[in-house]
């Protein structure tokens, strides 16, 4: 079911709190890059779940009632495996690969959404879904093709935790209406940290205290951010609020630029201005869906 009832209001508080986001996710790939490989994806993961546990903990002593739950613990269990993993492969690629080409690829989640909207939310996959599929897997190819970087490990990655990040998207749609925000993001981070422990041990090195300084800077920024996405997918669609996220791409671009002395290639360009005319071109289906007859 559509959310018809989202109002003008609704949807441009949605649009504002998701670009907020943007730029904080901006600057959480910053900070992986800024590591310089010299802490393990799976390290990062640990610390971004227990530094965003350790930032939600006061609220969640102070209003206990925010730990109830319409959902089985199984549920969150699924969702906080699921973005550990999106967000492990999203590190893995920020580490290794170009960040606006990492950063690109990951746009395609968007219209992974698209696809999975129709199968597990049964909303009909219409010509202009169709469209923004096909000019978002064009998009993907330019950037991974002859003139981009190729299909290396980093645009692997960045692929999968795209569509671990879409899985995740259509969840928040389903669960967001039975818990609020506050709940979604404490039971997901609660349950994240023990999962990352899990995977941190075999692969642990203790980090230097810089390194400790950007994973704690890190872990309150991921928080917030998963809080300001949380609460923009239960006052819109999908289709509204995910297009947003593209406005990382300027702001990665220039903080590669800045920072790391990168320049994106022009295929980068072209093939993430593709992908972005596909999520606006999926985000117009979804409109035109919610008009009545």
């Amino acid at each position: 079911m559509t959310r018809t009832g989202t109002t003008g209001q609704s949807a441009l508080l949605a649009v504002g709190l998701a670009a907020m986001g943007a730029c904080l996710s901006a600057v959480d790939a910053a900070i992986v890059r800024a590591l310089n490989g010299g802490v393990h994806p799976f390290v990062i993961g640990f610390f971004r779940a227990a530094f965003g546990a350790l930032a939600v903990l006061p609220l969640a002593l102070w209003r206990p009632s925010l730990l109830r739950s319409v959902y089985p613990v199984r549920q969150h269990a699924l969702r906080a495996g699921l973005k550990l993993v999106a967000l492990i492969a999203f590190f893995a690629a920020f580490a290794i690969g170009p960040l606006t080409d990492v950063t690109a690829i990951a746009f395609t989640s968007p219209v992974f959404v698209v696809i999975g909207a129709a199968f597990m939310l049964g909303e009909r996959l219409g010509a202009l879904r169709i469209l923004a599929i096909a000019v978002g897997f064009a998009g993907a190819l330019v950037v991974a093709g002859p003139a981009g970087t190729g299909l290396t490990w980093a645009i692997g990655f960045a692929l999968s935790g795209a569509i671990m990040q879409a899985v995740i998207q259509l969840m928040l749609k389903s669960m967001s209406s039975g818990d609020s925000t506050a709940t979604l993001v404490i039971w997901n981070l609660f349950l994240t940290v023990p999962m990352a422990a899990l995977v941190a041990l075999p692969v642990w090195t203790t980090p230097t205290l810089h390194e400790f300084g950007l994973l704690a800077l890190q872990g309150v920024l991921g928080a917030i951010c998963m809080a300001l996405m949380t609460h923009a997918f239960s006052l819109a669609d999908a289709s509204i609020v995910a297009p947003v996220d593209f406005l990382r791409l300027p702001l990665i671009a220039l903080m590669a630029w800045m920072l790391f002395s990168e320049t994106a290639r022009a295929s980068t360009w072209v093939g993430g201005g593709l992908i972005c005319a596909a999520a606006l071109i999926a985000s117009r289906a979804s409109g035109r869906a919610r008009k009545p007859d």
